[in-house]
């Protein structure tokens, strides 16, 4: 509970200092990311013709403060990046660590990581013209890549981004004068609300694997906001990890059935219909695959199961759905090849009284064999199986 109210209270003051579009908003903004009604993260920055600083608070698992330096080349790629780590206590006041800096040398990036013990791992990367970071759940980057796009005559631009020593390619498109979209690699399309120079005003990435929005704010006291979450966070109340990885045995009528599965949490938002939508293929869960097996054979509704270890997607639908079950293990819940499809059987849904915060996947024991239920806010999807 006390998490929640703390995220209330962020997005009421963000809603008190709501967002402006003046010139100095441009250059001088932050940006306030949720999940659902929760409070992920908080980054301000300033923006110069060639240089950006940000200071940015993250709460995954527990709150960290970090601050960026970017100088850009004449292509508007690195030239030089300096990224530290500032302690808690004295939150973004303090001279902070350097953890890890990028260098432009010819046409190679040198990555310098501080290691445990104080040293320093050099990478050499190959540079490429333009090419930004990407930094997990940081947005300002993305500002910059707008910025990029809204200055180019074409409908689209292939944005490089940089994580750790890889590159990868995101496609930013425009798509009215006030809106664009930008294309992660692996995790889906996220929409953008721009204004006229490209800065972003609200980022959707509901429809990505991430289920986040960002918006943009002026005027905070980033340090103040630190405060209160490493507070939050010593109270026992982290953010914690997006969604954990949960594994459960069950005995059912003498059978063994292990399921391991990543558990998100509600955090507020509409769920099935929602940011599960009807119709489309579930990874059922988060990050691995959701992973199942058995030490007998069963059958559900007809369906052979052999002892083993199987996946589990399905397809919800608000009267039901299908579960899939598949023979390929130990990918990505983004990786699914039909071709491996054990079979498919349907689901029954029902409601409760109660909220489950966190998915959780159940087996029990009911009449002559047992029942499957995954449980996510009020909605319960069950399949039955036999154990003869």
């Amino acid at each position: 509970m006390k998490k929640i109210n703390l995220s209330l209270f962020l997005f009421i003051y963000v809603l008190v200092i709501a967002c402006n579009t003046d010139e100095n908003a441009q250059s001088n903004a932050a940006f306030v990311t949720l999940l659902g009604n929760d409070t992920l993260a908080v980054e301000e920055f300033e923006k110069n013709d060639d240089n950006i600083k940000a200071r940015v608070v993250l709460r995954i698992p527990r709150t960290t403060l970090t601050s960026y330096e970017l100088t850009t080349d004449d292509a508007g790629g690195i030239e030089e990046l300096i990224v530290s780590d500032h302690e808690l206590d004295l939150g973004f006041n303090s001279e902070g660590t350097i953890e890890r800096s990028y260098k432009k040398e010819g046409d190679s990036l040198i990555v310098s990581i501080r290691t445990n013990d104080g040293s320093a791992r050099f990478i050499k990367s190959v540079y490429e013209p333009g090419v930004l970071p990407f930094i997990e759940m940081v947005h300002w980057p993305f500002e910059i890549a707008f910025n990029n796009a809204m200055k180019s005559d074409a409908d689209s631009i292939n944005q490089r981004l940089l994580s750790g020593s890889r590159t990868s390619n995101f496609v930013v498109a425009k798509i009215d004068s006030d809106s664009m979209t930008i294309r992660h690699p692996s995790r889906g399309v996220m929409g953008v609300r721009v204004d006229k120079s490209g800065n972003i005003i609200k980022l959707d990435a509901s429809s990505t694997t991430r289920k986040l929005t960002v918006e943009r704010t002026k005027d905070i006291d980033i340090n103040e906001i630190a405060s209160r979450f490493a507070a939050s966070d010593k109270k026992g109340n982290p953010f914690g990890g997006l969604s954990g990885a949960v594994e459960e045995n069950f005995i059912v009528k003498g059978i063994s059935v292990d399921v391991s599965y990543g558990s998100p949490e509600k955090r507020g938002r509409k769920l099935f219909g929602g940011i599960v939508p009807f119709g489309e293929r579930w990874r059922t869960g988060a990050n691995r695959a959701t992973h199942f097996k058995v030490s007998n054979d069963i059958a559900i509704q007809g369906l052979s199961i052999p002892a083993g270890e199987y996946t589990f997607f399905t397809i919800p639908e608000a009267d039901g759905g299908k579960l899939i079950i598949n023979k390929q293990t130990g990918q990505n819940g983004q990786t699914y090849d039909e071709s491996k499809d054990l079979g498919r059987v349907d689901m029954t849904v029902s409601e409760q009284d109660e909220i489950t915060e966190v998915f959780t996947i159940l087996v029990e024991e009911q009449g002559e064999g047992g029942v499957i239920k995954l449980v996510w806010g009020t909605t319960v999807y069950s399949i039955y199986f036999d154990t003869n």
